[in-house]
Formats: C-alpha cells, sequence, structure tokens
C-alpha cells in the first residue's frame, strides 16, 4: 500500500504545504534519505559511460552529500513535528518540485550563522540521554521535552559541522591544465537551491583564460567573476543568455561549456499534487512505503563551436565565442542550449507501471531503475 499523509494548506498558494503529523515527516524525509543515496549511483553510472569525468563526478558527488547533510539536519529539526507544540512544520512545495520550499533553506542559513551560541547554550547529547533515561525508569513517563531538546542540538550539530548545500553556494574554480602558454582552463562550479522553482540546481563552466594572472588569484576578476555567476543562477535564463553575458562581460575569460543540472522534481503519490503522467504511474504502481517515488533529473549543456574576433576599442580586438545550439527542430533556439536530456531515476515498481502503461513522451527519456538492494540499472 502507498503511504498516507496527512497535510494542510498554509499559505494563500495551493502548492505550498506544512507536514502536521510526526510520523508523516519521518516517512518523507526516509524518502529522501533513499533517493539521495540513489544519486551517487547514478552519477558513477555516468561516469562509466563517459557522460561525466572523474573530476565532474567528485564535483557532483560533493553537492550530493551536502544535500544529503541538509535533509539530515532538515530532519533533526522537525523530528517532532505534531508531537510538540514547539517542533515546528516543515513547508513543502508539493506542486512544482516535491522538496522543501526556499524558505526553508534560508531559514536554515540563518541558524548555522548562530549555531556555536545555540550548542554553548544546550546541554550535551551525552546528558539529554542521560535525563531520558531518568524520567522513562523514576517517572514512568515519555520524556517528550527531552526529546525535543536532543533533536534540537542534533540540529545545530548538523548545521555547526558545515558542508551542506545551502540556498547559495558560491563557485569556485578547479585548475584544468594550460593548453598553451598565458592560456589557463578552469573548471567553475557552484550551485543553488532554486527560489523560482524550489529545486538544487548545479552548474559546471568549463572556460579557457587569457589574463595576466590566474583567474583564481585575480583579486580584481575572482569576486566580479562570482558575483556576476551568482547573480546569473536563475531557472528562468536559458544558459545560451549566461554564457553570452559572462563571455561579454569578460574579454579574457572564454566559456567552451556550460552545463546545469536540475536535480528534480519529485514525484509521489502520496506527498506531492503534480499532474501529468508520472502522476498517474504511480497511482497505478501502489507501491509499498518508502518506493512511492520517481526522481526527474535534468541535464542542459552548451557548447561553443567556433570564435570570433570583434572590434574593441579604437584598435584592439576581442575573442567572442559562437555557441551551437541543438540543430533538430529548431528547439536551440526554445531551449538556448546544444542538448538538453532529461532522465528519471525511480524504483522497481514504478519502473515496471511505466513501461505497462507507456504514456507519450517517454520514449526518448532515460530511466535509472534502483533495485530494492540499491543497485542502479539503465533503460532508454
Amino acid at each position: 500500500m502507498a503511504e498516507a499523509v496527512v497535510a494542510e494548506v498554509t499559505d494563500t498558494a495551493y502548492d505550498h504545504f506544512q507536514l502536521e503529523d510526526t510520523r508523516v515527516t519521518r516517512r518523507y524525509f526516509g524518502k529522501f534519505e533513499r533517493i539521495i543515496g540513489h544519486l551517487a549511483r547514478v552519477a558513477g553510472v555516468l561516469e562509466a559511460e563517459s557522460r561525466l569525468s572523474k573530476q565532474d563526478v567528485e564535483v557532483m558527488t560533493r553537492y550530493i552529500v551536502g544535500l544529503n547533510y541538509t535533509f539530515r539536519a532538515l530532519a533533526h529539526k522537525y523530528h517532532f513535528s505534531g508531537r510538540f507544540a514547539h517542533a515546528g512544520k516543515l513547508t513543502f512545495d508539493r506542486v512544482d518540485s516535491g522538496f522543501p520550499v526556499y524558505s526553508e533553506l534560508l531559514t536554515m542559513a540563518n541558524d548555522a550563522a548562530q549555531a556555536d551560541r545555540h550548542l554553548r547554550g544546550m546541554r550535551s547529547v551525552e546528558d539529554l540521554k542521560q535525563d531520558m533515561v531518568r524520567v522513562i525508569l523514576g517517572e514512568q513517563q515519555v520524556p517528550t521535552k527531552l526529546q525535543y531538546a536532543l533533536s534540537q542540538r542534533l540540529y545545530y550539530e548538523e548545521l555547526a559541522k558545515g558542508e551542506l548545500f545551502w540556498a547559495r553556494n558560491d563557485p569556485e574554480a578547479i585548475w584544468l591544465g594550460n593548453p598553451a602558454r598565458m592560456q589557463r582552463r578552469f573548471l567553475i562550479h557552484w550551485a543553488v537551491y532554486d527560489s523560482q522553482i524550489n529545486l538544487p540546481t548545479i552548474y559546471l563552466m568549463e572556460l579557457e583564460d587569457t589574463g595576466r594572472v590566474g583567474l583564481p588569484k585575480d583579486d580584481r576578476r575572482w569576486p566580479e567573476v562570482q558575483a556576476h555567476l551568482m547573480a546569473q543562477s536563475v531557472a528562468g535564463l536559458k544558459l545560451l543568455t549566461i554564457a553570452r553575458g559572462f563571455d561579454e562581460d569578460f574579454d579574457d575569460l572564454h566559456p567552451k561549456r556550460l552545463r546545469r543540472f536540475h536535480v528534480g522534481p519529485m514525484y509521489s503519490h502520496a506527498f506531492t499534487r503534480q499532474s501529468g503522467p508520472l502522476r498517474e504511474v504511480l497511482e497505478l504502481a501502489r507501491s509499498p512505503v518508502g518506493e512511492d517515488w520517481a526522481l526527474v533529473w535534468t541535464e542542459e549543456e552548451l557548447r561553443s563551436e567556433d570564435t570570433v574576433q570583434q572590434k574593441s576599442g579604437w584598435f584592439g580586438s576581442v575573442q567572442r565565442e559562437v555557441f551551437a545550439l541543438d540543430p533538430f527542430e529548431g528547439r536551440g533556439a526554445e531551449t538556448g542550449a546544444s542538448k538538453v536530456e532529461r532522465s528519471i531515476i525511480l524504483p522497481q515498481q514504478p519502473y515496471q507501471a511505466l513501461e505497462e502503461r507507456k504514456p507519450p513522451g517517454f520514449s526518448d527519456v532515460r530511466k535509472f531503475v534502483v533495485s530494492p538492494k540499491g543497485r542502479v540499472l539503465s533503460y532508454r
């Protein structure tokens, strides 16, 4: 049987819901713990097929692990939702993404800035556990308040460890080598929790640097590059718009390849209310608890296919990139990308229902199917 969920509208918008029940909240986070665990395996399959490089996988794995830490922290924070008056309730986007809303990550970032102060004012995990044992044995009561205090202690400890996936994960640069004299190649990576669609979004840009000082060591250009890229990290912007704007703003930085990975939406018959074939498939599958889900994974890619020289000032010229757009059916102008590949990750039972139903539009979508033991198989 699929999971039952109790949710209540907490926003004037239909799509933002709060989880009211403790058991449902824990099932929600348990579901994401399993899903995120599969993402690293999917990345491994893509590396084995040479669709992702070893460097790409290391970067992607870092963000996936950070996402796992973020969900673990939120699971501690809301561990007693519905059982304790001050425990709070998780708000998630049940229509567009299936993920927690953007404001949850903003609040978490604010809590992280004050985590050390909170921890200094709390008793240790060991002391709280000893007090719980005394209440259970001596007073023969459930130590709800102490349990809640322990969950908050664990929440702030998780924040204090760092390495989470935040609302903003600023750009970092990895040196890839020097193709020629005064020419360096870097992989710039960054990520955001997109506020428009409530989804984790990861960006990778390969560029050539012809500046006098290597980009990460350049006190003038590097802060400008970081600020520029973060300002452009919006799901509504096409990769072509982002790459052209970057190319025009930095004369000695040449973007050769730009990729964007959308992690989600997550579909679940129990938790979400999205429309479309996947919802119908999950309803038909009637999956057991923990296997009622499907996660969409989308990769957009934009490549430079040539360069041109443009006049700059009275006597100078600068190199500009010419980007390749998808040639099929004129889709490149629509997508602003050289290629867009969509995949879904789902357990065996929903996959079987998908194959039986064969809804239109899924023939060219790649399917990553996870077995109960965690093995990932790939199908077209």
